[in-house]
């Protein structure tokens, strides 16, 4: 899969991150991309007050189309989840919240697919209700014009934010044809 971008959060600049004293923890991630002319299906999340793809965390066992697969089931209800094509891989180095870890690697493999139209029932994880997630379609460039709004004026904004943007403006560029703003 094509290699998109790197993105170390500002906590982390001046460290080695090839040091063998910091212990890093890998997570690998799949992300969907599921376009309908303009819009696309997103997560809305209400803690947040932002836009993300489907997606998450890969499970032991699982490949990277079976993640995605199932993310997005249980995420959005998507139904015949088809035509899965690899769209790139966007890269973090974040500090880690648990004491066994210093960062954390996270590597987000992104894929284009399609879907049917009708979505079935969501499957959140308690977090993921508690914060208020729910899936929409929407306008693709209402959604970087959201979250480059939320970018300016929210304390709550994280890395996901900036990785979420990011890809929607490649999405539109190189998906739509159309220059992002």
């Amino acid at each position: 899969m094509r290699f998109l971008k790197s993105s170390v959060h500002t906590d982390l600049i001046h460290l080695d991150l090839q040091s063998p004293a910091l212990t890093i923890y890998h997570r690998q991630a799949t992300r969907a991309i599921v376009l309908n002319g303009d819009n696309i299906l997103m997560l809305y999340t209400a803690r947040y007050h932002d836009y993300t793809l489907p997606g998450g965390g890969i499970d032991a066992g699982e490949d990277q189309i079976q993640g995605l697969i199932r993310e997005l089931e249980e995420e959005t209800g998507a139904m015949n989840i088809h035509d899965i094509e690899p769209f790139g891989l966007y890269e973090e180095y974040r500090p880690w919240h648990k004491p066994e870890h210093d960062i954390v690697h996270m590597e987000s493999f992104c894929y284009m697919c399609k879907i049917d139209a009708q979505l079935g029932s969501t499957r959140l994880e308690d977090y993921e209700q508690k914060n208020g997630m729910k899936p929409v379609w929407i306008n693709i460039f209402d959604a970087i014009a959201h979250n480059e709004q939320t970018m300016l004026h929210s304390d709550k904004k994280g890395m996901s934010i900036e990785r979420e943007t990011f890809l929607l403006k490649r999405i539109v560029s190189e998906l739509l044809a159309i220059p992002a703003t």
